[in-house]
């Protein structure tokens, strides 16, 4: 049985299904938590085995949609990867600033010497704002940049051309690049 009939099963609401998927799609699910790790400065093999762990327990409790690919589960597990980092990024800040909310995102100023936390969760609420903007550019970053995906990938994922996506991606590139420094509000 092919993947997408896998995932079709577990949306469907057969947890069997997902568990049948695991070993198929399972090296790039580790592939995708090492592009998220390699952005935090972790390339431990262990953390990347963890995250993908973590991603699977989210993904195997929650409501499935309707994967039309393997590139769209990608998608949505480089998500939901992204969101297991930056709880855990909130949750190491929580505990260190003795239950005090995470700093927001205009308190930072050098990202180049900021707390690795802060810098996950700067970049998480500049791609949430960026979401609220424009949810296609926010998605291909997550895909892209977070996921590891490529162009390719991406416009399989979102049924969109290459050169398309491209584009997207340089505009929200910029988006961020300037929201970082702080220059977008």
């Amino acid at each position: 049985m092919d993947v997408t009939t896998l995932l079709q099963r577990a949306h469907d609401g057969d947890r069997q299904g997902l568990d049948a998927a695991m070993p198929l799609i399972y090296d790039e699910l580790k592939r995708l938590a090492s592009s998220h790790l390699r952005r935090e400065g972790d390339q431990s093999p262990m953390a990347a085995t963890t995250l993908v762990h973590e991603a699977y327990l989210r993904l195997v409790h929650a409501n499935h949609p309707a994967y039309q690919n393997r590139a769209h589960f990608y998608s949505i597990a480089s998500r939901v990867m992204r969101q297991v980092l930056v709880d855990a990024a909130r949750a190491r800040l929580t505990g260190k600033r003795n239950g005090k909310p995470p700093m927001q995102l205009d308190e930072l100023t050098e990202f180049g010497t900021a707390n690795p936390d802060r810098v996950v969760l700067a970049v998480n609420d500049a791609v949430d704002q960026l979401s609220r903007i424009s949810e296609v550019k926010a998605t291909l970053i997550e895909m892209h940049y977070f996921g590891g995906m490529t162009a390719d990938e991406c416009a399989e994922a979102k049924q969109m051309s290459v050169h398309m996506v491209r584009k997207e991606l340089r505009l929200a590139q910029a988006w961020l690049r300037a929201e970082m420094a702080g220059g977008v509000r």
